[in-house]
């Protein structure tokens, strides 16, 4: 059979087509890891050209542009690393989807931020420094802007490795750092580094504590009772009730604070009334979602999702009030050295500075969030709706406590330390039915230690990666910043 003349050279034509395809399929596929930090540049330059527009100190500008562009690149880095503490429970527990819970909670945060951030700020974060030992507003204005590139980096090198940290840590070691090397050791408000120390401990502890008791509260009066439903009929309303006036209570002291004026025996008093109002409309829903339900632990799990979903979302929600700040801080405390001359204790937050904190942690979440999603609800332990619900709830009754006490503590050390005790309780109450079924059959017998490890329900690599990070946090970031404000001080002030 005669080829035609023709066959040879479409064969050759299709030949590089299909080359020129692979390549195209192989840029793209190399591009793909570029185009998240390729929209986080874009959006850190639009931050610095807002700044340019907005601020009208035309000698300043530079200042005010690199100030911007850092302060955008901080909060894309809480988007990626705080805000998964909120969410990844949802998530891990199968309640949310990945694109639901960066939905709402990129509106949840930027509502937050927005409505509840407030206007006024604390410049030196929590009384770290002491602004009278600052030699001049000049040296105020790079001590702040060390603080928030040192934060910043830190942060971003935690979200690379995976480990969840606090950011309000990471800006008080950044001033901390900055303000020793201003203007000393004296500068530094030590009795309030101690308490930010203690804080290391008492967060997670006490809210790991709060999640394994509501854990085990749950399976004494609901799981393990012969009549799941009707138990869970009872218990369930009064647990929602329980969450709505918690988190009502939280909100009234973490956002609403920042509009009106609002005192713990008032947040106290919102609380109880929500809570009152939710038990009263959650009873007869819980009763009709209940109905022809099985009697067994995987139906019991369903009437949990739509509580700790609102729970995520109002997580967020004040996450995005009270940790804007982390971000938007230090660049509104420049912001108004540069405009007045002077620094305060506290300063407004332009509009325009909000704005790019809001929308910054929003971006981050939505273009790096996942990964610390997925360490948080699924990596260190495994969460059912029930396990991730008793961590939300812990996170806002231990902020409560805690804001009564005084005491300066971290929701993301909170958080993470609500999903280790519902994972080491898990562990601990494993072993002890363990221990009571082989001591009413036979002699406990001998496990292996590789066995033992194996059963292990939290894994230990991420808790100690994840404790480590959380140690030398402060330590760290303070000494970036020293060394950021001794670079940025000897070359442009």
């Amino acid at each position: 059979m005669a080829r035609s003349p023709m066959g040879s050279p479409w064969k050759t034509l299709d030949t590089d087509l299909d080359r020129i395809s692979r390549v195209e399929l192989a840029g793209s596929l190399v591009a793909r890891p570029l185009v998240a930090p390729g929209i986080a540049l874009a959006f850190m330059v639009l931050a610095g050209l807002a700044a340019a527009v907005f601020f009208e100190a035309s000698g300043s500008n530079f200042i005010i542009v690199a100030a911007a562009t850092f302060g955008a690149y901080m909060a894309l880095n809480i988007g990626a690393n705080d805000v998964a503490n909120n969410m990844g429970p949802a998530v891990g527990a199968n309640a949310l989807t990945m694109t639901g819970a960066i939905v709402i909670a990129a509106i949840c945060e930027s509502a937050g931020a927005l409505l509840a951030g407030g206007d006024v700020v604390s410049t030196i974060s929590k009384d770290i420094i002491d602004p009278a030992a600052m030699a001049s507003p000049q040296v105020f204005v790079w001590a702040m802007m060390a603080a928030l590139v040192s934060s910043a980096v830190w942060v971003n090198l935690a979200s690379w490795a995976g480990a969840p940290v606090s950011t309000t840590h990471s800006v008080v070691g950044g001033v901390m750092g900055a303000g020793i090397a201003a203007a000393g050791l004296s500068a530094v408000n030590w009795s309030s580094m101690a308490m930010i120390a203690a804080s290391w401990v008492i967060s997670p502890v006490l809210g790991g504590a709060i999640a394994a008791g509501f854990l085990a509260l749950i399976k004494a009066r609901i799981l393990y009772r012969s009549d799941k439903i009707a138990a869970a009929r009872l218990w369930v309303p009064i647990l929602v009730s329980v969450m709505v006036g918690v988190f009502s209570a939280y909100l009234a002291i973490k956002g609403l604070s920042h509009v009106i004026p609002v005192g713990m025996p008032t947040a106290l008093t919102i609380g109880a009334v929500t809570g009152v109002l939710s038990h009263l409309v959650t009873r007869p829903m819980i009763r009709r979602q209940s109905r022809g339900m099985a009697n067994r632990t995987k139906s019991i799990k369903v009437l949990f999702s739509l509580p700790l979903v609102l729970s995520a979302a109002l997580l967020s929600f004040a996450h995005g009030a009270n940790d804007v700040a982390n971000a938007v801080g230090p660049l509104a405390a420049i912001v108004h050295a540069l405009e007045v001359g002077t620094f305060a204790d506290t300063v407004a937050i332009p509009l325009w500075v909000m704005v790019i904190g809001a929308l910054g942690i929003s971006f981050g979440l939505f273009l790096f969030g996942p990964k610390l999603i997925r360490m948080v609800g699924s990596q260190i332990t495994k969460l059912n709706p029930m396990r991730a619900y008793c961590v939300a709830l812990s996170a806002a009754i231990t902020v409560i406590v805690a804001s009564g006490l005084g005491l300066p503590v971290s929701s993301t050390h909170i958080a993470v330390g609500g999903v280790f005790g519902v994972g080491f309780y898990r562990e601990w109450h494993m072993e002890r039915r363990l221990r009571q079924t082989k001591s009413a059959r036979s002699p406990v017998k001998h496990i292996a230690v590789e066995e033992r490890r194996r059963r292990k329900l939290v894994r230990r690599s991420h808790f100690m990666t994840i404790v480590a990070a959380w140690i030398i946090t402060v330590p760290a970031t303070a000494g970036l910043s020293a060394l950021i404000f001794l670079v940025l001080y000897g070359v442009l002030a």
